[in-house]
């Protein structure tokens, strides 16, 4: 199959899907090596990037997915009617960080580090898609366990985890601030 065939292809997918997507599933269903996958999908992101389009391509945690650029959202917005999103509050923001720096947890966790019951919180934010249960724990009960989405990490512009604020300072920081 011709490069460009492979190009359209991928964008159809892309398109059709609507979430994140692995490399490996792309590359099953072009019938492709992932790492040609991969190129054809850096090339795409480079290309929508240097273009005037109206949408974009994310990587987010080595998923691909389609998305409209931020600089146009408000229109989007507009063109579906949205409702005004509700700022998260300060105990639904507490439970994200709690969740997002030692995911998979427990709501009792939850609730342990921040010492108030927080089912109310969790189930909203679970509405909102910001976490999602990530199974159950092999602990009495068997409780369940929940992990932040990739909703989350879009609402927060992060493309993995990996880029969250650290939560303490590094050992050396703090030795040079002592000197």
């Amino acid at each position: 199959m011709e490069l460009k065939i492979y190009r359209a292809a991928l964008e159809a997918i892309l398109f059709a899907v609507a979430e994140p997507i692995s490399v490996e599933k792309l590359a099953t269903a072009l019938e492709l090596e992932p790492q040609t996958v991969e190129r054809l999908c850096c090339a795409l992101k480079d290309e929508y990037d240097k273009e005037e389009h109206g949408i974009g391509l994310l990587c987010l945690e080595g998923r691909w997915q389609f998305s409209t650029k931020p600089a146009l959202g408000s229109y989007v917005k507009t063109a579906l009617d949205n409702r005004r999103n509700v700022p998260l509050s300060p105990a639904a923001l507490e439970v994200l960080a709690v969740i997002a720096y030692n995911q998979p947890v427990t709501r009792s966790f939850v609730e342990q580090v921040r010492g108030v019951d927080s089912s109310g919180v969790v189930q909203s934010l679970t509405q909102k898609g910001l976490i999602e249960e990530a199974g159950r724990l092999e602990l009495p009960g068997r409780p369940i366990a929940f992990r932040t989405t990739d909703v989350f990490l879009r609402s927060f512009g992060l493309s993995s985890l990996e880029e969250l604020p650290p939560l303490h300072d590094e050992p050396e920081e703090m030795a040079e601030a002592a000197e």
